[in-house]
C-alpha cells in the first residue's frame, strides 16, 4: 500500500521596517489608495505552496497597518543585522514548518509563480538547504552596474558564485547570457536557524552578499530561472514608477472587457 507524503508546511515571511536610509517609511506609502505593505501581502497571499504568510517587524506602525488589513504580524527585536536574522526570529515560532521563504517586503508588483518556482525544487529534493532565482539580463548596461548582483551556476543549476561585477568575464561579447540574481530566498528551516552562526567570509565581507556565507562554508544554493523582472522600492521615484506601471496594467485590464465599438 502506498503511503503519499504529507505535503510540508511553508512559511512565508515578508520583512518590514520603517527606518530606510533612502526612504523612510516606505512599507507605508500609498500606491493609490492602498500601502505598499497591503500590496506586497496580497501578491505574496497568491502564492500556491505557501501555508502561511507573516509579516516581520520592529515597528508599531508597521504592526498596526498589517493587522488593519487582516495580515497575519509578528514583533520582532530591535537588533537584528539583517533581514535573514528576522525571518528567522519568526521562524523559530513556527516549528512544524519544514520551509520558509524570505520574501521582500519592498516588492509591490511580486510574481506570485515565482515564489512556487523557487519553492519547486526544495520539494522535490529535501537535500537542498536554500533556493533563489534568477533572471536574465536584458539591459547590457546592468551586466557592468554593481548595484545589480550577478549570478554564474553549474550544469546542476547550483550557485557557483554571486557578484557586484560581471561575470563571467567573455573574451567573445554574445556567447554567454549573463543572468542577474533576485532576491527572494527559500531555506529550510533547520538551516535557516544556524545561518547567522555560520562564519562571515572574506568573500561576503569583500562583496557586502549575505548570501555567499552559505557557498563559503560549502552549502549548495539552487538557482531557479524566472522571467520575474524584481522591481524593488528603494526611493520615491521607484515608488511613481511602480504607480506608473500599476495603473498602465489596470487600464490594459479594462481596455480588454471593453467591446470593439
Amino acid at each position: 500500500m502506498l503511503i503519499s507524503r504529507v505535503p510540508p508546511k511553508i512559511l512565508g515571511v515578508i520583512p518590514a521596517r520603517y527606518a530606510s536610509s533612502r526612504f523612510p517609511g516606505k512599507a507605508l506609502a500609498l500606491l493609490d489608495s492602498r500601502t505598499m505593505l497591503e500590496h506586497v501581502y496580497e501578491r505574496v497571499s497568491m502564492a500556491r505552496y505557501l501555508t502561511s504568510v507573516v509579516i516581520a517587524t520592529d515597528d508599531e506602525r508597521i504592526r498596526d497597518e498589517a493587522r488593519r488589513f487582516g495580515a497575519r504580524v509578528m514583533m520582532t527585536r530591535e537588533d537584528h543585522l539583517s533581514g535573514t536574522d528576522r525571518v528567522a526570529e519568526v521562524a523559530s515560532a513556527f516549528p512544524d514548518s519544514e520551509l520558509v521563504v524570505n520574501i521582500q517586503g519592498d516588492e509591490p508588483l511580486i510574481d506570485p509563480g515565482a515564489i512556487d518556482a523557487a519553492l519547486l525544487p526544495m520539494l522535490d529534493d529535501p537535500a537542498i538547504p536554500m533556493g533563489t532565482l534568477k533572471k536574465r539580463i536584458e539591459d547590457p548596461r546592468e551586466i557592468q552596474d554593481p548595484n545589480v548582483v550577478k549570478v554564474v551556476v553549474d550544469h546542476f543549476g547550483n550557485a557557483i558564485y554571486f557578484s557586484r561585477s560581471a561575470i563571467p568575464f567573455t573574451r567573445d561579447p554574445g556567447d554567454y547570457s549573463h543572468f542577474k540574481h533576485t532576491g527572494l530566498y527559500v531555506y529550510r528551516r533547520e538551516f535557516l536557524m544556524s545561518y547567522s552562526e555560520l562564519p562571515v567570509g572574506p568573500l561576503e565581507r569583500a562583496e557586502k552578499l549575505e548570501q555567499l556565507r552559505a557557498l563559503e562554508n560549502g552549502f549548495t544554493i539552487r538557482v531557479v530561472e524566472t522571467d520575474y523582472e524584481s522591481m524593488g522600492v528603494d526611493t520615491p521615484a521607484d515608488l511613481e514608477r511602480v504607480q506608473t506601471l500599476m495603473r498602465a496594467g489596470q487600464a490594459a485590464v479594462h481596455n480588454a472587457k471593453v467591446p470593439n465599438a
